[in-house]
Parts: structure tokens; C-alpha cells; sequence
């Protein structure tokens, strides 16, 4: 009885503490400047920008109700690194969880947390939310194991310009052939820069950092302070003392901070993109977005001390604060090997596998929930093929092998779960084998988390318990490899999901059109095909479904045949007239017995005429450089008629040097004998000739 009256009290103290958190977010167009440098249109909330923070305490129900007032786009929220347990339908994935949010449409995701730490949430439509819709989400709990007097949130990013509107048409392009992502034009902090954080001596601060950005990783240090290390996405970890942290996109960080006793002088808080990121880096670049602890407000705000090197702390060397061992070994292991290729298009995609992701016609929860028979809904095919999906059995173990083929790093992001990381290469380490087991990893109890940044042309092994029933997208957080396609579809326990979920209305709404039909259908296969009644090979028929474009052709096309020939005969052609133009005599020569000649302009004569080098374009003459012999030679005189730029030569004969100059001068000078006598007005260019 007493048991009894324990487990009441502990039940009814938890729902005194949980509570319902409501926000209301009117989603459209605003305009910003938040580096100062170029005003744009950005995704405000409620007509505000930077979006707010989400605050809210494990155990609490948090809805979000959303009004779509763009105008022209349409949106979703993902609340990124919360598990969604039971509620896969809000994990805001368009076409993989829920249709896409039309323009004047509304939508509310309703779920609870029952995880403390710090996340963040952003649009999953179309690679949106660099165009601003995405801010911090903050998950307190009441069971905190540190102690600190005050927290603070931060949050860094990359920022463009230019909307992604503009920007994704020429990245996913024929003239993008290499797939170069755009460089970001400027790194921020807290969506602005120089920000300040107000410090009180000998106090502990726990900082909340959240990297927001699109691409671009960051490095962050604090000037002459220490960090301690207490959380990494959402798993808290014993605590590491560092100088430095390094952050993909997607990632999150919590550090505790002791503020120093002293308040004569103010602090550098520096984030310094990751530049290998970038294909080029262009010269009015800023890498860096810096803030300051602020501990006197008369004292200046220092410059920072800029780095040429990093060595941030190895977060996979981290250990949970929870001691969760490892988990068996695998059920199921899945190889994805990453590569970047072009295809028929000429654009440049991401490929798992060699796959690319393409977005079905029907959301893929929506295919699983209106499956007919168990049969169907467990034959991977109704997925479809570019969605490259995988059908992980309820609590199996999964292990994914991460084979890194490309030449730059990428943060890989889980849905619905934290995986524990086994190993990660160094660079260049090439594909994953046996042999790489590395032992230094501490097996015991591996780090967790839910993004993970792989290296180039590394590997990685992470390994993840399939125990919350759903549809989870496992893709790179670098936005412009997501759009070119690099992902893969987790359908996790999809027979318990089909007889348990229930699809609120508002979300079947969300896919009919104005008209009140459906213009995105909500049962079928990938390709719109089958019926909630209809037969396994109707459904296993996936004609219609969407592409990528083709593969490039072997060998040349007719096209690129005829091409290739015009191009050989053209340039056959070409050296054929440059030969034979190489044959002709430039000049009437006239020679006498025994007499030698020079037929052109020496490159050792010295121009008279200025920087072009044979003086013939302004109306010089040049004079031999080289000694003439006395007895018997002649010279050819370049004689330049203006208005016809024709250069002609006559021969001269002559039997000394002397000889040679006079007839030079005698020339000249004749010429302009005749000049004076028919009147003619000498200026310009031929009086440069006449000097």
C-alpha cells in the first residue's frame, strides 16, 4: 500500500510540473540585414525576425500552430533532434512524414517531450530554411545534473545574400557542373554580429550553442577562457575541459563557463568558418563572426586574436553521462557509400549508394498508412526507388557503415534517435574494413548523438537501436547535398506504426488543393499507384514514379558525334590555312647578285613607337638592332600608310652601315618633303612616326 501511495505522489508531482506550451506562428515575408551589409527578404515569424526561441521543460506537450503566409513557397517545421516518440506524423519532413504546408494553409504539430537539451527547429521544404525560418529550441529540465547560475543561448550560422530561390536553380545546373555549393557572404552569431553578453565575476554560465547554418561548420573559442563540455545534441556527457569546440551544421553544444574575477577589460567570443568547406574562397570573405563577453561596458571591445590552425576537442572521444554500454552487435548492418556524380542534366547530384533521393508523389508515412495487407507493407518496393528506403524490424539493431567518397566532409543527421559512434576515420582514410577497429574508442560506453560529421574521403560506424516506430529521413545537414539528393528512408517497425498512428485532419487538409481536390495524394505507392483495397501487384507497380534525370551516356551520342567531327574538321581546317598562310611571301623582294636580305621586323629591334613591341601599331619605324655588314646587303623600310594600317617593305640597297642609316633618314625625310608640298596635316599618331 505504501508503494502504492509512493507511485501516486510521484505521478501526480510529475503532471503538476508538465504543462501545455502553446506558440502561434504566422510564417511570411520580411526584410533584414543582419550583417549590415545587404537588406533581403527573410522568413519572419509572427512579422519578426530572427524567429523566437522555443522554451519548454520535459514532460511538457509543446503546440505549434502554423499559418502558412508566404504567398508563394510552401513550408514545415522539423523540430530537429527531438525523437518524436509515437508521433512520427509530427516530425515535419515534407513528402516523407506530411504533405508540404500550401500557401494560406494552417497546421499544428502537437507532441510531447521527454527529452532534456538543446535542439532547434527549421523548415524541411525544399532547402527553406537558410532563407531564415529555423531558431533555437530549448528543452529545460527540472533534473539538471550541473549547477550554474545562468544560461545562455547562442546560435551561429552561415548567411547569403541572395534567397534560395535564386540561388538553387544555378546550383543544380548544367553550369555548376563540379556541384560548387555557393559560399555563404557572412557568418553570424545570435543572427547579427558584434553581439555582447553581459558578465558577472565568479559567476558559472551554461552556454547553449546551436549551429543554425546551411553549410558551413564552425569553429568557437572564447578569448582566455576555458569551456567545459556537459552536452553534445541533447546527450549529456561527463565533463571535458577545452579551449575549443568545432560544430557542423545541425550540431549542438553545452559548456559551462566560469566568468573570471576581474572586470578591467572585455572578452572575444570568435566563430570561424570551416573554410575547406568551400570550393573558392572569395577575397571579400569574412570568415569570421565575432561577439564579446562583456565585463565592463567603459572598457574597449578588443580585436580578436585570429587563427590560422584549429584543434578543437574530438567529440567522439566523449563518454555519456548515463554509461549506456554498447549494444549488441548488429542485426542489420547497412553500407552507404557516399558519392557526388553528374547525371543527363548536366548538374551535379549526392548519392548514397548510387542513388539519389527524389521525393515521391505520395508522403511516404501516407503510403505505409493506406498499405492494404502486411504483405504490401513490408515489401520495400512501395517506397519507391529514390527514396532509397530501408525497413528496419521493430528493436532490431542497425549498424550503418559510412564510406566517405567524396573530397568533403559531411554531417550526417539521424531522425527519430542518437546513434552510438563505434569509430570515425581520420582524412583519407578511404572505405571502412575490419582492420579499422580502432581500440582507442572507448567501446564500453560510446558516444551518442544525432549528427555526426564524417571526413573527407574517411569513414565512419555508428549503431542505433530501431525502437521508435516511424518514418526517419538519414541524410546530410550541408542543405545544398540534401537538395542534390543525399538521403535515405529509415521505415522503422512500419507494422506496429500502421496499426497504431492516427493522422490528425488537419494534416490530410494541408494536401487537397483550393479547389477541394487533393493535390497531393495520400494513398498509393511512391508513384500514386494502388488503393486501400487494391491487389499486392498494383501496388508493386511503380510507373509514374519520380526521377532524377537520367545517367550520362556511355560513350558519345549522335549529338556529341557530329560535334567532335565539325570540331576535328575545323581544326584541320585551321592549321591547313595557318600553313598555308606561313608559305606566302609577306613581301616583293627585289635582290641583286650576291646581295643579302632581312625580310621583317627583327624581335630585337628597338620600337620607337611605344609598348607594343614593334612599334607598327602607332606609326614607327623601327631601326636595326644588329650591325649590318659594310658591303653588299640591302634593308627592307616598313613603310606605314595610315587609314589602311597596311604595312608595306621595299628594298633597299646599300653598301655600308652609314649607307644603310642615310637611307633610312633619306626616306623619311623624302616623305616629308612630300608632305609639306601637298599640304598635307600631319598629327596624332603620324607625328609619333615623324619623330
Amino acid at each position: 500500500m505504501r508503494i502504492f501511495q509512493l507511485i501516486v505522489l510521484l505521478y501526480l508531482g510529475t503532471a503538476a510540473h508538465a504543462a501545455t506550451v502553446i506558440y502561434d506562428f504566422n510564417i511570411s515575408w520580411v526584410t533584414a540585414n543582419p550583417d549590415g551589409l545587404s537588406k533581403r527578404q527573410v522568413i519572419g515569424i509572427n512579422n519578426r525576425w530572427p524567429p523566437p526561441k522555443i522554451d519548454a521543460q520535459v514532460g511538457d506537450r509543446l503546440i505549434v500552430n502554423l499559418l502558412n503566409s508566404l504567398g508563394d513557397e510552401d513550408t514545415s517545421l522539423h523540430f530537429h533532434g527531438l525523437f518524436m516518440n509515437g508521433s512520427t506524423h509530427m516530425d515535419g519532413s515534407s513528402m516523407v512524414t506530411q504533405c508540404p504546408i500550401p500557401p494560406g494553409a494552417s497546421f499544428t504539430y502537437n507532441f510531447t517531450i521527454d527529452q532534456p537539451g538543446t535542439y532547434w527547429y527549421h523548415s524541411h521544404t525544399q532547402g527553406q530554411y537558410p532563407d531564415g525560418l529555423r531558431g533555437p529550441l530549448i528543452i529545460h529540465d527540472p533534473k539538471t545534473p550541473f549547477q550554474y547560475d545562468e544560461e545562455i543561448v547562442l546560435t551561429v550560422s552561415d548567411w547569403y545574400h541572395d534567397r534560395m530561390s535564386v540561388l538553387q536553380p544555378h546550383f543544380l545546373s548544367k553550369y555548376n557542373p563540379t556541384g560548387a555549393e555557393p559560399v555563404p557572404n557572412s557568418a553570424l552569431m545570435n543572427d547579427t554580429q558584434n553581439l555582447t553578453v553581459p558578465m558577472v565575476p565568479e559567476r558559472t554560465y551554461l552556454f547553449r550553442i546551436v549551429n543554425m547554418g546551411a553549410f558551413a561548420g564552425q569553429y568557437v573559442w572564447i578569448e582566455d577562457h576555458n569551456m567545459t563540455v556537459v552536452e553534445m545534441d541533447g546527450v549529456y556527457v561527463h565533463p571535458k575541459e577545452t579551449t575549443m569546440i568545432y560544430l557542423a551544421a545541425a550540431q549542438r553544444c553545452s559548456f559551462l563557463l566560469k566568468a573570471r574575477n576581474e572586470t578591467a577589460r572585455n572578452f572575444a567570443i570568435i566563430a570561424s568558418m570551416d573554410r575547406t568547406l568551400f570550393d573558392t574562397i572569395p577575397p571579400s570573405l569574412n570568415p569570421n563572426v565575432t561577439s564579446y563577453l562583456l565585463y565592463n561596458t567603459t572598457a574597449p571591445l578588443p580585436s580578436p586574436n585570429l587563427l590560422d590552425t584549429f584543434t578543437p576537442l574530438d567529440d567522439t572521444h566523449l563518454r555519456p553521462r548515463d554509461n549506456i554500454g554498447i549494444l549488441p552487435p548488429p542485426d542489420q548492418t547497412i553500407t552507404l557509400n557516399i558519392s557526388m556524380s553528374n547525371l543527363a542534366s548536366g548538374a551535379n547530384y549526392a548519392f548514397f549508394n548510387n542513388i539519389t533521393y527524389t521525393p515521391p508523389l505520395v508522403p511516404t508515412l501516407y503510403t505505409l498508412l493506406s498499405s492494404p495487407n502486411l504483405t504490401t507493407t513490408l515489401h520495400s518496393t512501395i517506397y519507391g526507388t529514390y527514396t532509397n528506403p530501408y525497413l528496419l524490424p521493430h528493436n532490431s539493431i542497425v549498424q550503418l557503415i559510412l564510406n566517405n567518397l567524396d573530397t568533403g566532409r559531411h554531417p550526417f543527421h539521424l531522425h527519430g534517435h542518437t546513434f552510438q559512434i563505434l569509430h570515425r576515420s581520420a582524412p583519407n582514410a578511404g572505405p571502412w574494413s575490419w582492420s579499422d577497429n580502432n581500440s582507442e574508442y572507448n567501446h564500453k560506453s560510446p558516444m551518442r548523438r544525432d549528427t555526426l560529421s564524417v571526413e573527407p574521403n574517411g569513414n565512419a560506424v555508428v549503431r542505433f537501436k530501431a525502437d521508435n516506430p516511424g518514418v526517419w529521413l538519414f541524410h546530410c545537414h550541408v542543405e545544398w547535398h540534401m537538395l542534390s539528393g543525399l538521403a535515405v528512408t529509415f521505415i522503422e517497425a512500419p507494422n506496429i506504426l500502421q496499426r497504431t498512428l492516427k493522422v490528425p485532419d488537419d494534416h490530410w487538409a494541408v494536401c487537397r488543393g483550393k479547389d477541394g481536390g487533393r493535390s497531393v495524394p495520400v494513398e498509393g505507392n511512391a508513384a500514386g499507384r494502388g488503393t486501400t483495397d487494391g491487389e499486392v501487384g498494383e501496388w508493386l507497380d511503380l510507373k509514374g514514379e519520380p526521377k532524377p534525370p537520367g545517367n550520362l551516356p556511355k560513350g558519345f551520342t549522335r549529338g556529341g558525334v557530329v560535334a567532335l567531327v565539325m570540331s576535328c574538321l575545323s581544326g584541320v581546317m585551321g592549321v591547313g590555312v595557318v600553313g598555308w598562310y606561313g608559305f606566302l611571301e609577306p613581301v616583293e623582294t627585289k635582290r641583286g647578285a650576291g646581295e643579302r636580305s632581312q625580310t621583317g621586323v627583327s624581335e630585337e629591334r628597338k620600337s620607337t613607337g611605344g609598348n607594343d613591341g614593334v612599334g607598327m601599331f602607332n606609326g614607327a619605324v623601327s631601326a636595326p638592332s644588329k650591325k649590318v655588314p659594310d658591303v653588299g646587303g640591302s634593308l627592307l623600310i616598313p613603310v606605314v600608310r595610315r587609314g589602311t594600317e597596311v604595312v608595306d617593305s621595299e628594298a633597299v640597297s646599300f653598301g655600308s652601315e652609314t649607307a644603310a642609316v642615310d637611307a633610312v633618314g633619306a626616306r623619311s625625310m623624302g616623305e616629308a618633303e612630300e608632305n609639306r608640298k601637298g599640304k598635307k596635316d600631319v598629327n596624332g599618331d603620324d607625328a609619333m612616326t615623324r619623330a
